[in-house]
């Protein structure tokens, strides 16, 4: 089997090989602190184990609560924000039917996962709700506190109507809470009503808890196979474990560095399938709230090609050269689409005739890549073999991995979020939540 390739041949002109070479002493001891548990954030390292540690058993639990779900809902609703809803969100998209919510509502191949809780949408929640007036439906809750605003308002929202349709007792069994073990509101409430409870790990931060049941449930409902996912997590941990030659993630980690100390402030991630899209969503926080702090750290963006070379393409051929890409490259596609030949060819493209479509794509990929280079923009390549659980399980634990190592090689504690604070402090004081008499008065005087 196939593994994961990371290939910075691309990056030379901008950082010698030697200068990502210079960085192996501080990754090495990256290495060593994410093992020992010495560094910064120590507390928050559950994950770099956790493939290995993932039982048999809890496998079995997350999808007997799966088929429950499935046995009873039309309808799923994950509600959950940023890291309790990204890397489910991710996989899903990347395994899933592009065109899967289109189907007639008798198509059986999977069940519909939705997601709320990830914004403070009106109108998204009313549409929501309307949808699912009559319907049968389910809720998977996920939230270590029960109180962050977001997944709450929906919960509050979803819970009562779905308590409405059913009545409480019937509506207990297609709610499902992913919480923390002991503490919290909604611990407290999913023991007062008798619902089926997962638990988040307390050293694992949201952004790495794509591997436990805040993602692995959701993936689950939507029919996909967690066991693949977990396996191809495990290989990429073994191949990670030790030492920096040979080492993706620290290759990954060191070249990335170098580029940030050349003077690289922009990282942007790049797919030419639409499948990734949310992918790059998941890396997007997993990345910036990692390594964002302290005055610091690489700007982590995102684009669709070739969709989106007709929009950004031009800033990236020819504008500031501050950023770098890393391109996700998948070799296999699912699926096989020729172009046929036209006989009036008044599109021009006969010469296409008879090529797959990913042909095209693959070409598509290459002359960018090159035009990037030439351009003065530094590419990173990592070679997807196919868009599967087993290479997906393989890409989460990877930049996971990379991501431990890189922030320690940044200086910074990879596993925090103090800024995440700043934005709540000033919306319950506008919203004059009790407790928040005193900053109430002080904003409002800025007002």
């Amino acid at each position: 089997m196939k593994n994961i390739e990371v290939n910075v041949k691309e990056t030379l002109a901008a950082v010698t090989g030697e200068q990502i070479q210079a960085l192996a002493p501080e990754a090495a001891n990256a290495m060593k602190m994410l093992a020992d548990g010495s560094g910064l954030g120590s507390d928050f390292l559950g994950w770099v184990n956790l493939p290995s540690e993932i039982t048999d058993a809890h496998l079995s639990d997350i999808e007997a609560a799966a088929k429950n779900l499935r046995d009873n809902c039309d309808y799923v609703v994950a509600i959950g924000i940023g890291g309790s809803y990204l890397g489910a969100k991710a996989v899903i998209e990347g395994l899933s039917d592009s065109f899967a919510q289109l189907r007639p509502e008798g198509d059986a191949r999977r069940c519909r996962v939705i997601f709320a809780g990830q914004n403070i949408g009106e109108d998204y929640l009313n549409e929501l709700q309307d949808l699912l007036k009559g319907r049968k439906f389910g809720i998977i809750v996920i939230s270590k506190s029960g109180t962050t605003t977001e997944p709450a308002i929906a919960f509050r929202l979803l819970k009562e109507q779905l308590e409405s349709q059913l009545g409480k007792a019937e509506a207990s069994k297609r709610i499902v809470a992913v919480t923390d073990a002991a503490r919290g509101a909604l611990r407290q409430l999913a023991t007062e009503e008798g619902y089926k409870t997962f638990v988040i790990p307390d050293n694992v931060g949201g952004r790495f808890s794509v591997l436990t049941p805040v993602g692995l449930l959701p993936i689950a409902v939507a029919g996909f196979d967690i066991r693949a996912l977990v396996d191809g997590a495990r290989r990429m941990e073994a191949a990670t474990a030790e030492g920096v030659e040979g080492n993706p993630a620290a290759l990954y980690a060191m070249t990335r560095n170098a580029l940030y100390r050349a003077g690289k402030k922009i990282e942007i991630l790049v797919n030419f399938n639409p499948k990734l899209h949310f992918f790059a969503e998941w890396w997007k926080q997993l990345y910036g709230e990692s390594e964002g702090k302290d005055g610091k750290g690489i700007y982590p963006s995102s684009v669709d090609f070739t969709t989106d070379l007709h929009s950004m393409g031009q800033w990236i051929q020819e504008g500031e050269r501050t950023i770098f890409e890393t391109v996700l490259s998948v070799e296999t596609t699912a699926h096989k689409t020729v172009i046929p030949t036209d006989p009036a060819n008044l599109d021009g493209l006969n010469f296409l005739a008879g090529k797959r479509v990913d042909e095209v794509n693959k070409m598509a990929e290459l002359g960018t890549r090159l035009a990037h280079v030439d351009g003065g923009v530094p590419n990173i390549r990592i070679t997807i073999p196919a868009l599967t659980e087993t290479y997906l399980g393989e890409l989460i634990y990877f930049f996971e991995k990379a991501c431990g190592i890189s922030g320690y090689l940044l200086g910074v504690n990879p596993f925090n979020q103090p800024g995440v604070e700043a934005y709540k402090r000033n919306m319950f004081a506008l919203l004059d939540k009790p407790g928040y008499e005193e900053a109430s008065a002080v904003i409002k005087a800025r007002l």
